[in-house]
């Protein structure tokens, strides 16, 4: 049942929101524009648009929601469910991880697995949403932080490759630690943070996450069960990552494939996000503390 506040106005407000945010950061349904996307527009463009403009979207979310509609918010951590906003985020999440990792899985563009993975991400941020109302801004910021430091560098390794050649095939990255091993050494570091390896960024953004999430009401409801279920998937991700380094640092290059020169502020960009996912990896409290 709904609760008596629920006008008819403010449900079809809430779920204009509800849609405008979905489609805003590629959450599944609203995700079908997303490897399109990022398959055609310049690595730059897809780049902004995988991190930053995602993040903004939802900073806006996490403020909209849990000051603004609190008293709207229901409850999915715990049965039966109270309905409101957190019910429909906790669906949205579910098709997202769903979606985003077995879509990836069948991925041979790169860019298009990218753009795969980073709707499984936002499945793992909308958890970050529903736990915000009792943890804090914390865990998804620093997730949705260290996510965006690894797919602007991923991109980044993306755009210098194809000042020379064609980067849109996974077989395109084969031999790049041949061709360049400053490239595959930073694109190692990306994807793997990207996967959740510790001790990178991504490993503790998706703890920080996991955790805040177990602690609303452990597996006593739908978020705890998403929680793992996003834990499951991590494992299915690291295969579809892999698949990424197994081209860039196991398969041997093309023959006529040459040397891909790196200039220095590209490499000196590259090199400085890799060593962040490093540090704050290392030492998280630099972030998490603060928040």
């Amino acid at each position: 049942m709904l609760r008596d506040s629920f006008s008819p106005v403010v449900l079809v407000a809430l779920v204009m929101v509800l849609v405008g945010f979905g489609f805003k950061v590629a959450a599944v349904p609203f995700h079908l524009w997303a490897p399109d996307a990022y398959q055609g527009a310049p690595s730059s463009a897809a780049a902004l648009v995988a991190s930053a403009s995602k993040l903004a979207g939802f900073a806006f979310f996490l403020r909209l929601l849990w000051p603004g509609l609190h008293s709207l918010a229901g409850d999915a951590a715990a049965l039966p469910l109270a309905a409101g906003w957190m019910p429909v985020v906790a669906v949205l999440s579910l098709g997202s991880l769903f979606v985003g990792n077995l879509g990836a899985l069948a991925q041979t563009n790169v860019r298009r697995l990218l753009a795969y993975s980073a709707i499984a991400h936002a499945g793992v941020m909308l958890l970050g949403i529903i736990a915000a109302g009792e943890a804090g801004v914390g865990p998804l910021f620093y997730y949705a932080a260290t996510y965006g430091l690894a797919t602007v560098g991923a991109f980044g390794v993306v755009s210098v490759i194809e000042r020379d050649a064609p980067c849109q095939k996974l077989t395109d990255l084969a031999g790049l630690w041949k061709r360049s091993p400053l490239l595959a050494l930073t694109l190692f570091v990306f994807v793997l943070s990207l996967a959740g390896v510790p001790p990178l960024a991504g490993f503790f953004g998706k703890f920080a996450v996991f955790a805040a999430v177990l602690k609303l009401n452990g597996l006593g409801g739908p978020a705890g069960w998403l929680a793992i279920l996003a834990i499951a998937f991590s494992a299915v991700a690291l295969y579809y990552y892999l698949a990424i380094l197994k081209q860039a640092l196991v398969a041997g290059p093309a023959k006529d494939a040459k040397r891909i020169p790196v200039p220095a502020l590209p490499a000196l960009s590259l090199v400085l996000c890799a060593a962040l996912l490093v540090v704050l990896g290392v030492f998280p409290s630099l972030i998490l503390s603060r928040l």
